[in-house]
């Protein structure tokens, strides 16, 4: 399992305050709506808002709420214009990030990443230098059953890989096999944490606890800006130094 993996689920088991909470769901909501206007509202014929919807009905964003995004991406109602922006960069290591955005102010956007980047001993780079690094992939965690459960499952729906490490088991699948993996898992009664189109890095880099609370910094930064949506970087952290991170 990927280190950005575990470190993503240790903090969504850490729970979130009101204000931390509205944050992810504006952003959940903004990437609904852009899916929607990018490729209308029909779910059967756009996979991309199917995967919004269901990544924000698991953080519990209210249906409603969810609704008037799709609204306003398909046009009945009034809403902002947002294109998708991505940035490339180092955090400290040599540690590859991709920032993936959806803004509408290029301008700010890339002053808020340049400035996490430099705050927290990172460096930006040019397009194209770090993206070869990763691939992208779906991926399911689940929690709760045995591995061999979970393979079970999966491959049969089309997984190509299952990774395990503690109570948490990620899934990894082709980009369009995703949603008939977390279908299939769910079918067999497996819960299911999270899914997602990501970017899996193909090599990582594995770091220290130094090391490691200067990129999570860097990387929790970058989180924090309001147009960020996903960051993905190929570090690899031990288990224990995560938890020693995390508390």
């Amino acid at each position: 399992m990927s280190g950005h993996s575990k470190w993503a689920t240790i903090k969504r088991k850490k729970g979130a305050n009101d204000a931390a909470r509205a944050k992810v769901w504006s952003k959940l909501l903004r990437f609904v709506e852009v899916s929607a206007r990018e490729g209308g509202g029909n779910l059967d014929g756009n996979p991309t808002l199917a995967t919004a919807i269901q990544k924000a009905k698991s953080a519990s964003v209210p249906n409603d709420n969810i609704q008037r995004a799709i609204k306003r991406g398909t046009g009945e109602l009034q809403g902002e214009s947002y294109e998708e922006v991505g940035y490339e960069g180092y955090a400290s290591g040599g540690v590859a990030v991709l920032v993936s955005c959806l803004t509408n102010n290029r301008n700010r956007t890339s002053q808020d990443v340049r400035a996490a980047f430099n705050g927290h001993g990172g460096k930006m780079a040019e397009p194209g230098s770090v993206a070869w690094m990763f691939e992208q992939k779906g991926v399911v965690i689940t929690t709760g059953t045995s591995e061999d459960d979970v393979f079970l499952a999966a491959a049969d729906a089309g997984a190509e890989d299952v990774r395990a490490s503690g109570e948490t088991i990620e899934v990894v699948t082709a980009p369009d096999a995703l949603g008939a993996v977390r279908d299939a898992l769910v079918g067999a009664g497996i819960t299911v944490e999270s899914s997602d189109l990501t970017q899996v890095p193909k090599t990582t880099l594995p770091l220290d606890e130094s090391e490691a609370k200067k990129v999570l910094a860097l990387v929790d930064a970058l989180e924090e800006l309001d147009d960020v949506q996903e960051v993905y970087a190929n570090f690899d952290i031990s288990d224990d130094v995560l938890e020693s991170v995390a508390s």
